[in-house]
């Protein structure tokens, strides 16, 4: 029923015991919903993507329970937000069917037999063969976001020799990685080589997919941003390619630039403990937060205790309030 406001038959299962039960702590809802826990936790990040969820409290036992934000204000919001998100992929369709339309009778003469606007790359290894054509192939712009933290030593060693020319073309490289990156100390020396020839990387705590953009003309998404191995997308369409852009300047505005870990704000903050707070705060899991972060959940817990024991707090619940109370969140 509710499948056009994003969620899934699970997630409405599980949204609708909220309705009934105002509270219900985890090995509740997998019981009475019948789906294995990971099932259910994949279920409450959605919720909590979708502010379906209130933030969890502690139970007196030290058992985190989970509840439904106010159906009466939360699903009007939700259902106003999709419309409007809605009605701005049509306009956005129409803008980029008319860029299309005006692109290809423009460069119909230029352009090779079996063009396409879009094409689709299977598969890891054709992906990777055909970034590499393209980095051989930029002229002044070389733009990417890298979430995660370590880059793959094969990854490394295919982009090493490609940017190394490119600098030499005089092209512009600019990267954005997470934060974690500073974890990876092969991945931390490849971004040291690559500054020390003219490339510019900044680092934020969380990035949601990877995405490379080559002259302003041609962008590749990845297909599934949850699997790397599945392929990505060649976009070429004037409207689509625009759009990534606009997000990677959108990124590079707030990211700080690489060198020593970013610096802490006047409440003694990393920029990653602040968006770990502002993740807590949506209600997200631990196992979801290690995720955005680019971390290992064992650090997600380690940085929760941390912020707790600063806080001066005995719980999490108790914890978010005095963060919020502080200005922190």
């Amino acid at each position: 029923m509710f499948d056009a406001l994003g969620l899934d038959s699970k997630t409405e299962a599980v949204y609708r015991l909220f309705l009934e039960e105002p509270e219900l702590r985890l090995d509740e809802i997998v019981t009475r919903v019948g789906r294995s826990e990971e099932e259910v936790r994949c279920a409450l990040d959605r919720l909590a993507d979708l502010c379906l969820l209130d933030q969890a409290d502690i139970h007196a036992a030290g058992e985190q329970l989970f509840r439904a934000a106010d159906p009466d204000v939360s699903l009007p919001y939700l259902l106003s937000r999709r419309e409007a998100e809605l009605a701005k992929q049509q306009r956005g369709l129409e803008e980029a069917k008319a860029a299309v339309t005006t692109l290809t009778a423009r460069r119909t003469a230029r352009l090779p037999r079996g063009y396409d606007v879009v094409k689709r790359l299977e598969g890891r290894n054709e992906m990777r063969v055909r970034l590499a054509e393209l980095a051989e192939l930029v002229r002044f712009e070389y733009l990417s976001l890298s979430p995660g933290g370590a880059q793959a030593p094969d990854a490394i060693a295919d982009s090493k020799p490609l940017d190394q020319r490119a600098l030499a073309r005089g092209v512009r490289i600019r990267s954005i990685y997470q934060d974690s990156f500073r974890n990876a100390p092969e991945t931390v020396r490849y971004v040291n080589w690559l500054g020390g020839l003219g490339g510019e990387a900044r680092t934020l705590p969380s990035l949601a997919i990877p995405m490379v953009i080559f002259d302003r003309e041609v962008a590749l998404v990845p297909l599934d941003p949850r699997d790397g191995r599945a392929g990505a997308l060649e976009l070429r369409s004037v409207g689509a390619v625009t759009v990534a852009r606009l997000l990677f300047e959108e990124y590079w505005a707030r990211a700080h630039p690489v060198g020593p870990a970013p610096l802490h704000d006047s409440d003694g903050l990393s920029p990653q403990e602040k968006e770990l707070l502002r993740l807590l705060s949506k209600g997200h899991t631990d196992e979801s937060i290690a995720r955005r972060l680019g971390v290992s959940l064992r650090t997600v817990r380690r940085m929760n205790a941390d912020l707790t024991g600063r806080l001066a707090a005995r719980s999490r619940f108790q914890a978010g309030a005095e963060a919020a109370r502080r200005g922190w969140v």
